[in-house]
């Protein structure tokens, strides 16, 4: 019956075609980001047909290292990451790899040097010669945030990003996360950007939209009947948002000193995931449509209290502690971090959104490090029924419903309701009824990079943001920083690593007489785990 029902879903639809010809020069193509997370999705693409057989990928750095050298360490990084993801251990494509491994090349080049650019563009006219990728280059910019500009300012003085409209040629620039570090820089760089590019040149990605869960939250909403007549304030009680990392900073302490758990994920992550939950059905799902719909809830988007957000929002930094059995040191003993450091590892803040669909409705978003269990997810908490058909009953209180959206690491949806308890008197119990991605649909390995990859290839920006977007994001969040600057110790405590937080957030929660959901237990784990 399993397999009956999804033919059935497969033949619906036609089958994804592959990308049409093309280059990808990866700038920072020595970068952990490319071995680990980058080229293992090119090879995926590879293995599910989706990469053109015209297609050739060009890394530039400043290292020195021959192509060969190149190639022998994206071999290494993406046979890792078979054994450690695929489908089944050990599980390398070496025919796959192969036809990845033929198209590619390496550039040395200094990022600030205008001759490099100049090489590159006549290595570009080559490559369009001899292996007819008809002109058309993804340019990915795997770089520290301070070279964005300057490497799309110098890209379009080489000329290298002239589109045709005749031939149909286009020249495409993906820019990862931070844009920018407040609204200033933010607006600055898309000023940069747009001085030289055009929009739909330009596609600032965020690894969390490429999870198969996250893209199926505008189908759970709005390809299902039984949903979205309730999603709203009149059934909705509040909306929980969980971006929980067991990691502590790992290697990036110089960078995370500067930033902070609120400028390195809620701007982005979690404000991308809030707008998809409550944003207003498109007219359709072509990009600008969808990127619309978004930036209407972010600019209808508030602190509860707007005058003071600084009471709207806690945050802490872990200690020393143990996270699922591993000791951790404390937060000011990573390296690269200031022994005084006063930057938040954990943030949480209560928001609403000034509309009509959710006016007065609470938003709690929390995210931290070095927490009880990695775990990302949307918790959309309904109301309480009425009690008063169960008063004569052993029933003293009525089970919410609850629906949660599980973005990682298990994939897949759960619903929470009541059911009576077996037996003579009528009392409830909570069940869960739980979708897992892997259990029912044999999902491939991914990174969470693929589609994003693809859709750039196709022309399709419905998962990357729009310069509005962006700027929205740290409009919101630049009262908290004010705030803070104001007031450095208001609403900062310590936790334990391996704790789900500070004891103020969940205080933060108990104001309102509501709780976090626990993350100790995680109804949507597989069967299988």
């Amino acid at each position: 019956m399993r397999d009956e029902v999804i033919e059935n879903l497969e033949e619906e639809g036609a089958p994804p075609l592959p990308a049409p010809p093309c280059t990808v020069v990866i700038f920072g193509a020595g970068g952990d980001l490319t071995k680990r997370l980058l080229v293992p999705a090119l090879y995926n693409l590879r293995r599910m047909g989706l990469l053109p057989d015209r297609f050739r990928l060009i890394g530039v750095d400043h290292g020195e290292r021959t192509v060969e050298d190149f190639r022998q360490g994206l071999r290494e990084s993406v046979e890792h990451f078979a054994k450690t993801r695929g489908a089944e251990a050990g599980a390398f494509d070496a025919d796959a790899w192969q036809k990845v491994e033929n198209a590619v090349e390496f550039m040395r080049a200094d990022f600030n040097d205008p001759a490099g650019y100049q090489r590159l563009g006549e290595h570009l006219d080559e490559v369009e010669r001899t292996h007819g990728t008809a002109g058309n280059v993804v340019f990915y910019l795997a770089v520290a945030s301070r070279f964005f500009a300057p490497i799309a300012l110098a890209l379009a003085a080489a000329g290298l990003m002239r589109q045709e409209r005749d031939s149909g040629r286009w020249r495409r620039v993906i820019i990862e996360k931070p844009f920018g570090t407040d609204y200033a820089s933010a607006r600055q760089l898309n000023e940069q950007l747009l001085s030289v590019l055009n929009e739909r040149q330009i596609y600032r990605i965020d690894h969390y939209l490429g999870k198969e869960t996250v893209q199926n939250l505008l189908v759970l909403r709005f390809g299902n009947g039984i949903f979205e007549p309730l999603w709203n304030r009149q059934h909705i009680d509040h909306i929980q948002i969980t971006v929980a990392e067991t990691v502590g900073v790992e290697r990036r302490g110089g960078y995370y000193d500067r930033a902070g758990a609120l400028k390195d994920m809620v701007p982005n992550h979690l404000f991308q995931l809030l707008s998809l939950t409550a944003m207003e059905p498109p007219n359709d799902f072509s990009a600008d449509a969808v990127r619309t719909e978004k930036v209407k809830v972010l600019d209808a988007l508030r602190f509860a209290d707007a005058k003071h957000p600084g009471e709207c929002a806690v945050r802490g930094q872990y200690v020393g502690g143990a996270v699922q059995g591993q000791p951790y040191k404390p937060y000011r003993e990573e390296l690269d971090v200031a022994p005084g450091s006063m930057t938040e590892t954990y943030v949480a803040m209560k928001l609403t959104i000034d509309n009509w669909r959710w006016h007065g409705m609470p938003f709690y978003l929390r995210t931290g490090k070095a927490m009880t269990k990695r775990l990302s997810e949307i918790s959309i908490q309904f109301k309480h029924p009425p009690q008063v058909m169960f008063r004569d009953t052993a029933v003293d209180k009525m089970i919410a419903n609850r629906l949660v959206i599980h973005v990682q690491p298990d994939e897949g949806v759960s619903i929470r309701f009541g059911a009576k308890v077996p037996g003579p008197t009528v009392k409830l119990g909570r069940v869960w009824m739980n979708f897992h991605y892997f259990d029912y649909f044999d999902a491939a390995p991914s990174t969470g990079y693929e589609t994003l990859i693809y859709d750039c290839m196709m022309g399709d920006a419905t998962l990357f943001q729009r310069a509005d977007s962006v700027e929205a994001g740290w409009r919101i969040v630049e009262p908290l920083f004010d705030a803070w600057r104001t007031d450095p110790y208001r609403n900062f405590q310590n936790y334990p690593a391996g704790a789900a937080g500070p004891q103020i957030a969940d205080d933060l929660l108990a104001r309102d007489g509501r709780a976090w959901n626990r993350m100790a237990w995680h109804p949507g784990e597989s069967k299988r785990s």
